[in-house]
């Protein structure tokens, strides 16, 4: 997971809401038992730590205060694989910790229950209702709901009998745990039992136990563990009812709609169960989910109780959660997932934003005509879970299932809101098959923009831009004052992020800055986060059971390089550059080539999984075409071919019309580097004939008539042009490394690479030539004129 996720894994909060946002947790990720010592408070629903012994005199740190804000030792920027290693060493650090440990696998997606069907004792109970439920919107509105059982008093009265009778036992257990202090030491039989409760309680239960079970912040890591085991497959309802519904659904009986159909369902959960079908109009093998009767009258009588439980405990402030605000905030999601029709438009968006791009990633296609509210009719997928897969490209498929969820994520902003295992499928021509669209969430521009923003500030160690990111990602609220955050922000990052891992942080001092600080700001996890570090978590947990060298930032770096290489917003383009160039303004070689490498692995990983050979358009980025508009006269012979040019990806994408911007990007520092190169030849050819100093030669010339300074006819070579120097050497090694014939720097060869470049020179020419002259000579005049006359 990313650098921000292990620190959440890790006990701290990278956005400093605490040190400890986990209740029950007791230990830090390293071996000692400082966080033992920390009393924890809750205000506005936010965990606080705060420390109970004094700070110790002395402290281990890898930086250096400066204004209050730590500034690292060893530079202002990192690579890229320098926070790769870091990472997994932070991995194994908190792997080391029990309850670390059992989190890290609930957010991989290792404790969830992915059978078929329910266990033998499981029973559910849902609202039968007489009445017609027309009433009832389709779409979450809490006025509406409250309008249509408000009239219903029986049948609310009926469900709060069917939930004190099954939940009454636990309460009162749970209430005695407390009296006798107790908590700590029956939590798993608690957590248990808690599970068991909600999985019989139905659909709008086992929901929210669900979307629960992935946040930290509010669960303890054993209550999360036994709610990812919430089972939600349930008996499966009659089949002749089912029937009954998809006529009443699709208009006529299913024998004129399917040629055949299973006699039982091959799964059955909480909201519906699935029948392996045939269409009868082509033939093609379909899965048929059929909705279970009176779920959306469970759902809504349940959303009604517990929402009005809500309003009642806002009148007790010592009661620090918003019940109401969880509740609204999942059930609009929820609903969406009720409406079939929603979930097969969901997944033909969703296939229609990968077909060209990724290709290698499939997904059922959705028959609208066979399909309605409570009725979803799709392609059948055969394969088997990509967690379950022991086929050799699994490592391919994790890659480029990491691409498609980056691409949700950074690019499209529709995202699949549900991956867990089960999901995701491995098909037997292997490709990645991502199923079940009925919960997706949007992103905004400030959220996939911000996300990427932050990377490039964090790179850097801009704290200072950080903490604004965080506001713009809804971490932080609008318009709280920062500055007290900066200096415990910068600490945090700069002790994970510096060497040394997990073991070199300083918990308890932590503990005490943070807990200045989190009384006054209301930190919080946003809901779409929460469901990016499971995506991501998931992913992770497949690839490292084959993998266990595996590190999420090694395959997502690459996918953002190529986002800030190819996105045409002005505010990747702004990215862009600050991750060259940093707060200082100055070219960075050494950056640049970490961007370039980053973006050649992600072609690689895009042509994985089947990618190349299917001409994914993210496969293709790396391709370069020949050209033949010149204003040089080359031989026709020398650059017409039909095949692309086989340069390496890195070097064929800043020649080909997707890097244009990037071209242009570093024109300047090309002309820098032929000026300074074109000084120092001069330099060296004087020396060669003996002129160590010219100016006396140019001093004979009579004032009144060359009215300049003789210096400035003198070419000279400042500290400044042999760093532009030496940024042009290992660019150039950089690119002229790794051609087609060769894949390693030691091998750099310039002519080798113009030979395989010739196809493609002439057109090049014609765009770059006239615009390096017209700087170069704008360069050269203006320092001229600057040191002969200023």
């Amino acid at each position: 997971m990313d650098a921000a996720a292990q620190l959440v894994y890790c006990g701290i909060d990278p956005l400093c809401r605490s040190s400890l946002p986990y209740r029950g947790l007791s230990s830090s990720c390293s071996s000692s038992s400082s966080l033992k010592k920390l009393r924890i408070r809750r205000k506005n629903g936010v965990v606080r730590a705060i420390a109970t012994e004094p700070k110790p005199s002395e402290s281990k740190t890898t930086t250096k205060p400066v204004n209050g804000i730590p500034k690292p030792v060893n530079g202002s920027s990192m690579r890229m694989q320098d926070v790769s290693q870091e990472i997994k060493r932070v991995r194994a650090q908190m792997e080391e910790n029990e309850d670390l440990a059992i989190l890290m696998r609930g957010l991989r997606g290792q404790n969830l229950k992915d059978s078929l069907f329910a266990d033998d004792n499981i029973k559910l109970r849902l609202v039968e209702v007489d009445e017609s439920s027309e009433f009832l919107p389709l779409v979450y509105d809490p006025a509406s709901i409250s309008a249509y059982w408000g009239k219903r008093p029986r049948a609310v009265a009926t469900r709060i009998v069917q939930l004190t009778s099954v939940a009454g036992g636990f309460l009162s257990r749970l209430a005695w745990d407390v009296i006798n202090k107790k908590v700590k030491e029956n939590e798993v039989a608690r957590a248990i039992e808690l599970r068991e409760i909600v999985t019989s309680l139905g659909p709008a239960y086992i929901k929210l136990g669900q979307a629960l079970s992935i946040r930290p912040d509010i669960l303890s890591p054993v209550a999360m563990v036994e709610l990812q085991k919430l089972c939600d497959k349930v008996p499966s309802f009659p089949d002749d009812v089912a029937m009954a519904l998809i006529e009443e659904e699709l208009g006529e009986p299913w024998p004129n709609i399917y040629s055949e159909l299973s006699p039982s369902p091959i799964a059955a959960a909480s909201l519906g169960q699935v029948y392996k079908g045939r269409l009868k109009e082509n033939g093609d093998l379909v899965a048929v989910k059929v909705q279970r009767p009176f779920v959306l009258e469970t759902v809504t009588v349940d959303l009604f109780i517990i929402r009005n439980l809500g309003l009642v405990l806002r009148k007790f402030p010592q009661i620090s959660i918003d019940v109401v605000g969880l509740v609204d905030e999942w059930a609009a999601r929820f609903f969406e997932e009720l409406d079939y029709v929603n979930e097969g438009e969901n997944g033909t968006l969703f296939a229609e934003m990968m077909k060209k791009d990724l290709p290698q990633v499939v997904v059922p296609k959705t028959y609208s005509k066979y399909t309605s509210r409570k009725v979803l009719t799709t392609g059948w997928i055969d394969g088997e879970k990509l967690s379950q897969s022991t086929a050799s490209d699994v490592g391919d498929l994790v890659n480029v299932g990491v691409i498609c969820y980056l691409k949700q994520l950074l690019d499209t902003g529709f995202f699949h809101a549900d991956p867990h295992p089960g999901n995701l499928i491995r098909t037997p021509d292997g490709k990645l098959a991502v199923l079940d669209f009925g919960l997706v969430t949007k992103l905004t521009d400030d959220q996939k923009y911000g996300m990427i923003e932050a990377i490039s500030h964090l790179i850097h160690r801009d704290y200072g831009a950080i903490v604004k990111d965080f506001v713009k990602l809804g971490f932080i609220p609008d318009g709280v004052n920062l500055q007290p955050i900066l200096p415990v922000l910068a600490k945090v990052f700069d002790q994970a992020l510096e060497g040394g891992g997990a073991k070199n942080l300083n918990f308890q001092e932590l503990a005490s800055d943070l807990a200045q600080i989190t009384f006054d700001y209301p930190f919080r996890i946003p809901p779409y986060f929460a469901l990016i570090i499971r995506a991501i978590g998931v992913l992770e947990g497949i690839a490292l059971v084959g993998n266990s060298d595996f590190a999420i930032v090694d395959e997502a770096y690459p996918y953002i390089a190529q986002r800030l290489l190819t996105d045409e917003s002005p505010r990747l383009r702004s990215a862009l550059r600050y991750t060259i160039y940093g707060k200082s303004g100055v070219f960075d070689a050494e950056r640049f080539i970490d961007v370039m490498q980053a973006f050649e692995n992600f072609i690689t990983a895009a042509k994985s999984g089947g990618g190349e050979s299917l001409n994914g358009r993210m496969a293709e980025l790396g391709i370069l075409q020949s050209q033949t508009n010149s204003i040089i006269p080359f031989p026709s012979s020398a650059y017409q071919t039909e095949q692309p040019i086989q340069t390496r990806a890195a070097l064929a994408f800043l020649l080909s019309d997707k890097g244009n911007f990037f071209r242009e990007f570093l024109l300047d520092e090309i002309v820098k580097g032929i000026d300074a190169l074109t000084r120092e030849q001069l330099v060296q050819i004087m020396a060669f004939l003996g002129i160590g100093n010219a100016i006396p030669v140019f001093s004979m010339v009579p004032a009144a008539f060359v009215p300049i300074r003789p210096a400035a006819l003198v070419p000279y070579v400042t500290e400044e042009d042999r760093i532009i120097l030496n940024n042009v050497q290992k660019i150039i090694q950089f690119l002229a490394a790794g051609t087609a014939s060769n894949q390693g720097l030691e091998g750099a060869s310039v002519p080798r690479v113009i030979q395989e470049l010739l196809p493609v020179l002439p057109g090049l020419s014609a765009k770059v030539l006239p615009e390096i002259l017209s700087r170069l000579t704008s360069r050269v005049m203006a320092r001229l004129i600057r040191d002969a006359l200023l």
